[in-house]
């Protein structure tokens, strides 16, 4: 009978904890966002005229509605403890997301810990061999279990928290490579081990339908790390560090041209503005999301867009490798 096979319950099993994290997070957002102001956790919204206040840290939603989500049906279904453990090491990054919300903890001392909070991860990767095209597997062992691992979610995190700074664009990008690497998983029928993820990206993309432009939330640290650490767990537990890395490599670019800024010691400058006809104003070219608006006159909303379609290619070429590339 199908209702008896495994694949039908599995099925059943990753669509639950998709659909159930959406639903309630689009459903639930609202209220934070009530909260969250009534509350004055709110940040200004710098490409806007006035530059307005909305709520912010709602990043903590993703987190806690996906924790309810993977909590409530564990009533119906048998989960592996990879997935619990999964849970835990994105937990751990979104509590420090909520830490450096509130103080500034240096950059030193935050990768120094966020880099020992994916270590429960390490007895869990199961792939430790690293395929590489026209070579074949490459077994790294103690090397991927010590090193890559921790590392890849640590880089994977901060990737993601670098790459923001309009509306839904952090959010937004985090769902196309959440979304392409559980297609991924699907296509070499390897779920079992990443239903944790699959709830934080149904809740994520609940979130996104008020961070979208115009955005009525903002995600904060708490958000992105906690998202930008799934990514870094579903690529280690899954293998995928090859097509992993390219679906992750506007994000890279936009980290280098931040390196390259440093080394050059131009002047910091977070923001650029807005024109009276809602075009961007960026003082440079360097980073990722400021090089369309630096030479082309067009809005956040274009601009993002830009980023999306820059994005989707890359995903696209990450799906398309064969296997556990």
């Amino acid at each position: 009978m199908i209702f008896s096979s495994a694949s039908f319950i599995q099925n059943i099993m990753l669509t639950s904890n998709f659909l159930v994290p959406l639903i309630v997070t689009a459903a639930a957002m609202p209220y934070f966002i009530r909260k969250l102001t009534e509350n004055n956790i709110v940040a200004k919204d710098v490409y806007k005229k006035g530059t307005p206040t909305i709520a912010d840290r709602g990043g903590t939603a993703i987190l806690l509605i996906a924790m309810l989500s993977l909590s409530m049906n564990s009533l119906f279904f048998k989960f592996t403890s990879t997935n619990y453990v999964a849970m835990i090491v994105i937990a751990l990054f979104g509590l420090f997301g909520v830490l450096d919300d509130m103080i500034n903890i240096g950059r030193s001392s935050k990768l120094l810990i966020m880099y020992y909070c994916s270590y429960p991860l390490i007895q869990y990767a199961t792939h430790t061999a690293v395929t590489l095209p026209s070579v074949g597997d490459l077994e790294l062992g103690i090397l991927y279990l010590q090193f890559i691992v921790p590392t890849y979610v640590l880089v994977a995190s901060n990737l993601v928290n670098m790459h923001s700074g309009f509306n839904g664009l952090s959010s937004g990008l985090a769902i196309l490579v959440l979304v392409s690497l559980i297609i991924k998983s699907v296509l070499i029928s390897d779920v079992e081990n990443i239903i944790s993820v699959v709830a934080i990206t149904g809740a994520t993309i609940g979130f996104y339908l008020y961070e979208q432009y115009p955005a009525r939330i903002f995600w904060g640290n708490v958000g992105s790390l906690t998202v930008g650490a799934a990514i870094g767990t579903i690529i280690v537990i899954q293998g995928f560090i090859i097509s992993g890395f390219i679906m992750l490599i506007p994000h890279t670019v936009n980290f280098l041209m931040y390196v390259y800024w440093k080394i050059k010691k131009y002047p910091h400058v977070k923001f650029g503005k807005v024109r009276e006809d809602g075009t961007l104003e960026v003082p440079n070219p360097l980073t990722l999301k400021w090089v369309l608006p630096y030479y082309y006159r067009v809005t956040e909303k274009q601009a993002t867009y830009a980023m999306f379609l820059l994005t989707s290619v890359f995903c696209i070429m990450g799906i398309l490798l064969p296997g556990r590339v």
